[in-house]
């Protein structure tokens, strides 16, 4: 026989972030005490009686038993309210829902995995998911690793939430680009059995931390072996970091491998990094014919080249992109990568100010704060 569960459950600190249950049903109670467990938050529980008003207009998540849905009716709509249903054969709990102004009526155990997720989310301060940057080279040594650096640390500097994903097993590593080679945390040959849902929080905490730059965190590799990662963990290490909003940048290999795949598929746009050399060009149209295939906006960034007269509209032109604009030379930057100096730390210099004018472009204000069907 189950233990009774307090009419009035209250948590003190993390937990005042953790979600709302609303029912006298001690097995519905029970199920979902179970499942806030496994999403790593603890909820407040109310039954038998409406929750006071601060309560119901300040949790994250709320999660009404059918039970006490009349009762929950007059205590004001808001966004995040899930009624459970208790009855597959009562009619009446759309009309109730209705009522409520719940986004979804659920029923458990069918609705089980759907509800976690959302559990999840609301355990992580989940809002609009992060604008992600896929960048790729249009031949070896384009530069990409670097822009792709520039961007992070760029946003970074504005406070942004931001995460840098190196997704290059071949390139020397991002790690050493920011100067944190040294520092501790998780590579990816230690997240490559990663499958289904990963925790961004508990990912970003486990990242290298940047002394230079505390809102950037960086997942790069180790000087080990390992070469590749499954589509599998690089599907379920993106989407943890998309969940946690900001700015997600990802360093794509040119030969597309099926993890890098996996990264453009789940990237909102790319940035394809092109030399204005006519062999550039050339081998730069194989790539964006391959990056196309998987992601619909993909952005040419030409870097001119005094001896090349190929001007960067007619570059973009003949890939079948459109131009994100012209990155000029960056003075002193292979001795600031030697010092441990980030690209993009320079204020004024051009990788700053493409990155600044590009990224007011595609992101939100950084004040802007983002958020159903039955």
């Amino acid at each position: 026989m189950s233990t009774p569960i307090a009419d009035h459950v209250t948590a003190e600190g993390p937990a005042a972030a953790g979600p709302l249950v609303v029912t006298a049903d001690e097995g519905l109670a029970e199920h979902l005490l179970r499942l806030c467990a496994a999403a790593g938050t603890e909820p407040r529980l109310i039954r038998g009686a409406p929750p006071p008003r601060e309560l119901w207009d300040a949790a994250p998540l709320v999660l009404v038993g059918d039970d006490q849905a009349e009762r929950c009716a007059g205590l004001g709509r808001r966004a995040g309210v899930l009624l459970l249903g208790l009855d597959l054969d009562d009619p009446g709990v759309w009309v109730r829902a209705v009522q409520l102004g719940a986004e979804h009526v659920l029923f458990l155990p069918d609705a089980e995995a759907w509800l976690l997720d959302r559990i999840a989310d609301a355990a992580e301060g989940v809002g609009s998911p992060a604008v992600t940057v896929a960048v790729l080279g249009g031949r070896g040594g384009a530069g990409a690793s670097t822009l792709a650096c520039a961007l992070a640390v760029t946003a970074a500097r504005t406070g942004r939430r931001t995460m840098l994903l190196d997704g290059d097993p071949l390139g020397g590593g991002l790690d050493v680009l920011l100067g944190g080679e040294t520092a501790r945390g998780l590579r990816w040959p230690d997240l490559a059995g990663a499958r289904g849902r990963v925790s961004g929080a508990e990912l970003a905490r486990a990242l290298p931390a940047l002394k230079r730059l505390s809102a950037l965190s960086c997942l790069s590799w180790d000087r080990g072996d390992t070469l590749t990662v499954p589509p599998e963990a690089m599907r379920s290490v993106l989407a943890a970091a998309r969940r946690r909003g900001g700015l997600v940048v990802v360093d794509v290999p040119r030969h597309l491998d099926a993890a890098a795949g996996q990264a453009l598929q789940q990237s909102d746009l790319a940035l394809l990094v092109v030399p204005a050399e006519l062999r550039a060009v050339a081998a730069a149209d194989r790539v964006a014919s391959a990056a196309r295939m998987r992601l619909g906006d993909v952005r040419a960034v030409v870097r001119p080249v005094r001896a090349s007269g190929l001007p960067a509209h007619r570059i973009a032109r003949g890939l079948r992109l459109e131009l994100a604009g012209e990155l000029e030379p960056e003075p002193g930057l292979a001795e600031d990568v030697e010092k441990g100096v980030p690209p993009g730390m320079r204020d004024g210099g051009p990788l700053a100010r493409f990155c600044a004018t590009f990224l007011n472009e595609v992101l939100p204000p950084v004040s802007a704060v983002g958020g159903g069907v039955y």
